[in-house]
């Protein structure tokens, strides 16, 4: 088992930055794949990014160039930072983990409680 504690979301206003945290307690953490996905109100969870237990990364194009994950795997923890913060990146942002390396998916093996993160215009 995997247990995932998000934190760090908040309210922003449009153009300013956020960092999420999760923490990762259980099994080895070093040995998962990472990925932060969302979900807005009335809408399907999305993939946002991931990063591989190597530190390979990768991006929904909506968020390249503004969002950069990261690992910290002496702290077993994942991060998200968020720049440059658009109205239509409010959502509840989770955290997830999961052994195959098909991160884009939706069918991770565990999951977080969630974050809720508002950008006001």
């Amino acid at each position: 088992q995997v247990q995932l504690v998000e934190s760090g979301g908040g309210l922003v206003q449009a153009g300013g930055s956020l960092r999420l945290s999760c923490a990762a307690s259980g099994r080895t953490f070093s040995r998962y794949h990472m990925g932060w996905f969302r979900q807005a109100p009335g809408k399907e969870r999305e993939f946002v990014a991931a990063i591989t237990w190597s530190g390979y990364t990768y991006y929904a194009d909506s968020v390249k160039g503004r969002f950069t994950i990261s690992r910290d795997s002496a702290k077993n923890t994942v991060y998200l930072q968020m720049s440059s913060l658009k109205p239509e990146d409010t959502a509840v942002y989770y955290c997830a983990a999961r052994a195959n390396l098909n991160v884009r998916s939706a069918d991770y093996d565990y999951w977080g409680q969630g974050t809720q993160v508002t950008v006001s215009s």
